[in-house]
């Protein structure tokens, strides 16, 4: 399994028992959609790795408490300690409406309803305090917020985003 066919789902943050447990820190909002795992990949030294789960259960909202096959002492869990946890695509929640992954809309056109086309989805930065969609309008970098307000649709088949921004916004990217 590769890196690029998963989803990111968390982190292996502190053991919980003497017994190999483990917590892991979940990157979602729905934390009990993974309760009832029977493998996950873990991330060793770039290799994703599968390991199956005997027992989980969530633990304080966020966090999962998980318990592996063969790993049974506090040195086996220590050798997971900080780990990144991945999922296969298929195993996402299927979303719909104007409601996506950031993995799944790169590559689609972008347009705003006054200004026209705006380029193709090259990326998105969530490392801001607001999430950016990074455009190439040919060779130009524009970003845009990714804000509620400004998303009219999202076509998934024909691969296309279409947004309102405020009037302008495109234009300063452009002078």
């Amino acid at each position: 399994m590769k890196k690029e066919d998963c989803f990111y789902l968390g982190k292996i943050v502190k053991k919980y028992s003497f017994k190999g447990e483990l917590l892991a820190k979940l990157d979602t909002d729905e934390p009990d959609l993974y309760d009832n795992l029977d493998a996950i990949f873990i991330d060793l030294r770039g290799n994703l790795v599968p390991f199956f789960i005997e027992s989980s259960q969530l633990h304080k909202s966020d966090l999962l408490r998980l318990k592996f096959e063969d790993v049974d002492t506090e040195a086996d869990a220590d050798a997971l300690m900080k780990s990144e946890l991945y999922l296969p695509l298929d195993l996402l929640p299927k979303l719909d409406g104007d409601k996506f992954y950031f993995h799944e809309v790169i590559g689609f056109s972008i347009s705003d309803k006054n200004f026209g086309h705006v380029g193709i989805l090259k990326g998105i930065n969530d490392s801001t305090a607001q999430a950016l969609f990074e455009i190439d309008r040919d060779g130009i970098e524009i970003l845009i917020p990714m804000n509620d307000e400004f998303i009219v649709k999202v076509d998934r088949e024909n691969k296309a985003i279409e947004l309102n921004t405020p009037e302008g916004l495109i234009d300063l990217y452009l002078e």
